[in-house]
């Protein structure tokens, strides 16, 4: 196994057999998890039940019944390429597999079933359901040596596999740098969705960098140019327009999320998730 991907593991380990001690998973949803049913909203029902989606296309409101969950299932999705391939020594694709690396050991301290699944361009892999570490740190050693350069991946057809894939309601974590649109309404019908957005400072906060030849990550073209003042302030906008249209989709799905920078401690803001 790789030096750094082997210590990477072992500060995950750590942080969560440490710093997460007691902040359990299943904190993150209510009051049950398995569907039981739909039903016809009563006088005296809790508003936050309600089926939007459903109750839009039946013209009445409906609520979703659950089920008291005994066990949590957990699934990390990773939704890789090459915009992830930003930063000195690949830092966001490593910061990408420390979260997901910590999801899965604090699932599995929490005795509960993990899934990894992970997407590239040319491929897909899953883990079976798992209690198991070996099966948790072999996804993580595949999240960590994924060749992602000069790739791009299908986000669209990324989720619907995904949807195809999980069966079981789950508490579901989206990692990616959220660069793209990505409809996740559908996968939030059924599960518990919380998006994990990985950027760099440098992604928010470009510097200048006068007469620059720039290559495309995602196709290798090149391009000279005169990255100014005038460029940021271009990029800058985009970037707003995006992030604002990913928090108002989030909000109106009920998603939550939470941002983490290559330079943070993961841990420490996944903490925010579990109290």
């Amino acid at each position: 196994m790789h030096t750094a991907l082997k210590a990477l593991q072992l500060k995950a380990r750590h942080q969560v057999y440490t710093l997460l001690s007691g902040h359990n998973l299943s904190k993150l949803h209510g009051e049950g998890y398995d569907f039981s049913e739909l039903r016809e909203y009563q006088v005296g029902d809790d508003i936050r039940k309600i089926n939007w989606t459903i109750s839009a296309k039946l013209g009445r409101p409906y609520i979703k019944e659950l089920h008291a969950n005994r066990e949590l299932s957990v699934v990390v999705a990773a939704f890789m390429d090459a915009s992830l391939y930003f930063g000195s020594g690949n830092a966001k694709q490593k910061k990408l597999t420390e979260v997901a690396t910590i999801l899965g050991y604090a699932a599995q301290q929490n005795n509960d079933l993990f899934t990894g699944v992970h997407y590239t361009q040319k491929q897909s892999h899953a883990t079976p359901p798992t209690k198991q570490l070996y099966h948790i740190e072999q996804f993580s050693q595949t999240l960590y040596s994924a060749s992602v350069l000069n790739t791009t991946l299908d986000h669209n057809a990324a989720i619907q596999d995904l949807f195809k894939r999980l069966h079981k309601p789950s508490l579901l974590f989206i990692l990616s740098d959220f660069l793209e649109e990505m409809d996740l309404s559908l996968l939030s019908q059924k599960h518990e969705v919380i998006a994990v957005i990985l950027r760099d400072r440098e992604e928010e906060v470009p510097k200048k960098l006068g007469e620059v030849t720039l290559s495309h990550p995602q196709d290798g073209k090149k391009m000279d140019t005169y990255f100014g003042q005038r460029s940021i302030e271009r990029y800058l906008t985009k970037l707003k327009e995006n992030d604002e249209r990913l928090g108002e989709h989030f909000a109106h799905y009920d998603i939550r999320s939470v941002k983490i920078f290559t330079d943070d401690e993961a841990v420490s803001k996944l903490v925010g998730l579990f109290v």
